[in-house]
């Protein structure tokens, strides 16, 4: 998989308000469970109350833990590439930066790091009372775009440039993991479970957005689909824009507002319904779920927030056709990522 647009850190350097997030889930399919894995840094500098990183982890059952780090001088990403870690308590007098899986064992009690093929960490999280470890490794298969051709920035080629708040990237949209993660002081081994992420950046989240992630469907191997929609800043007005793009065989089929006419239907909680169509091709997405669904923080100018809400096991379906109508692919999964945000959300949002 060739390098994709973004994967590096996007901070200047200065001191103003700013957030990167990095967001993994890694699915597996056997026992009917996801682990998203969501870390953040805001305002690097250290120079405001918001300064200071976290790393959120949704496990077995739903279940949330987090730790925050606030002391940013345990960050580091690279510039150029997939590359990051915090940080806590350790025995080193180095910098941060990317060990090898046995010297961040037996040096960082806790923390984590990240590389487009390595995820590792370390963190106790309160909220369970408990340890959460993890090591694997990630054999990428598909970034965002067509394969073996330059991958694409999931907002485009205006997202470049300082233009959209915030910007916002899938860095791969399926892959393939190998190793082990401790939950609850149970160990859990996998060999090729099914492994995706994104990012995002800038110094604020849409004021209200959507989100459907499936890459484990019934019989689809290989399927793999990421949709949202959001309402957010462009220079000095907001937009809502929305995008569904789905890897599938040896094809990436792309709906962006600038080659397709695309529609949705979300309830406050509960429904996600999802129509595009451009000249070649049209899709129709419909994601419930009656489970609660778990709370969860994003980053931003007012520091982290409880205002998004998640389920890692949604019912979704998927239906892809030419543009006359003939069947491309057309599948279920009671394992899809689906999710509301910001708001506020009084009543459905249909566009």
């Amino acid at each position: 998989m060739q390098l994709v647009p973004h994967s590096g850190f996007h901070w200047n350097g200065r001191d103003q308000k700013f957030f990167e997030g990095w967001y993994l889930r890694l699915t597996l399919p056997e026992i009917g469970e996801s682990f998203a894995f969501m870390y953040s840094i805001a305002d690097p500098l250290g120079c405001s109350p918001q300064s200071g990183g976290a790393a959120q982890i949704v496990g077995i059952g739903e279940e949330y833990g987090c730790q925050v780090f606030s002391d940013v001088r345990g960050f580091w990403a690279a510039p150029e590439s997939l590359a990051l870690c915090h940080w806590g308590q350790n025995d080193l007098r180095l910098m941060p930066q990317i060990l090898s899986t046995s010297e961040f064992d037996r040096q960082v009690p806790q923390g984590y790091q990240v590389t487009n093929k390595l995820h590792q960490g370390s963190l106790w999280l309160s909220e369970t009372n408990s340890w959460c470890r993890w090591s694997y490794r990630i054999l990428p298969v598909h970034g965002w775009g067509q394969p073996r051709q330059p991958q694409q920035a999931t907002g485009g080629w205006l997202s470049m440039l300082p233009i959209f708040e915030p910007g916002w990237q899938i860095l791969m949209a399926h892959g393939l993991a190998t190793g082990w993660i401790e939950w609850r002081g149970q160990r859990y081994e996998f060999s090729n479970a099914i492994a995706y992420s994104e990012k995002n950046w800038g110094c604020s989240f849409p004021e209200k957005w959507f989100w459907l992630n499936c890459n484990s469907f019934d019989g689809a191997d290989g399927l793999a689909l990421t949709a949202g929609g959001g309402r957010r800043k462009v220079l000095w007005a907001t937009e809502e824009v929305g995008m569904i793009g789905i890897h599938y065989g040896d094809r990436f089929y792309e709906f962006v507002p600038w080659n397709s006419q695309i529609s949705w239907q979300i309830k406050p909680w509960g429904e996600w319904r999802m129509q595009a169509r451009n000249q070649d091709f049209q899709v129709e997405l419909v994601g419930t779920t009656d489970r609660p669904g778990t709370m969860v923080q994003t980053p931003g100018s007012h520091g982290l927030r409880l205002d998004c809400r998640d389920t890692l096991q949604g019912r979704l379906s998927l239906t892809l056709r030419t543009g006359d109508g003939e069947s491309i692919a057309s599948a279920q999964s009671n394992l899809a990522g689906l999710e509301v945000g910001g708001g506020p959300w009084y009543a459905d949002w249909t566009k």
